[in-house]
């Protein structure tokens, strides 16, 4: 998915989290800011389902959970929300869990030519914060 930044106010995390929640598109919080998702190419979905179906049978019977694109990243540390195209946790938190992922050991993100840079310096320095996090993959389109 690719993030774009939209001209809104600041808002805290509890105040996105109320607005989000009513919003028809996904959007990713950092810093206060707000970061509109906008839809994948086919290929970049392709690519992600692929991860998700070669991975998912073999982590679930780990007790481990798998996701694709509409599930929400929680860093909880730094007030961030994030939509990363495949995110593992096998937190028994996250597995319970009917609303983020908190404790992500793996993130895959698929590289869109609009968003390559962001991914690789931005948002990897975010994810380096959270401390559960294990991998960060970056997959090109």
């Amino acid at each position: 998915m690719i993030a774009q930044p939209e001209n809104f106010q600041k808002m805290t995390a509890e105040e996105y989290l109320e607005w989000e929640a009513k919003q028809e598109f996904r959007h990713e919080y950092i810093d206060g800011e707000i970061l509109a998702m906008t839809g994948a190419s086919l290929p970049h979905v392709d690519i992600a389902l692929s991860f998700y179906r070669a991975l998912y049978p073999h982590l679930r019977q780990r007790g481990c959970r798998v996701n694709v694109s509409d599930a929400k990243v929680q860093d909880a540390k730094n007030n961030r929300y994030f939509y990363p195209d495949l995110v593992i946790s096998c937190n028994a938190d996250d597995l319970k869990s009917r609303k983020f992922i908190q404790n992500p050991s793996v993130i895959i993100e698929v590289l869109s030519p609009s968003t390559k840079g962001y991914d690789r310096d931005d948002k990897f320095k975010y994810y380096r914060q959270i401390s559960s996090l294990q991998e960060y993959v970056l997959v090109d389109s």
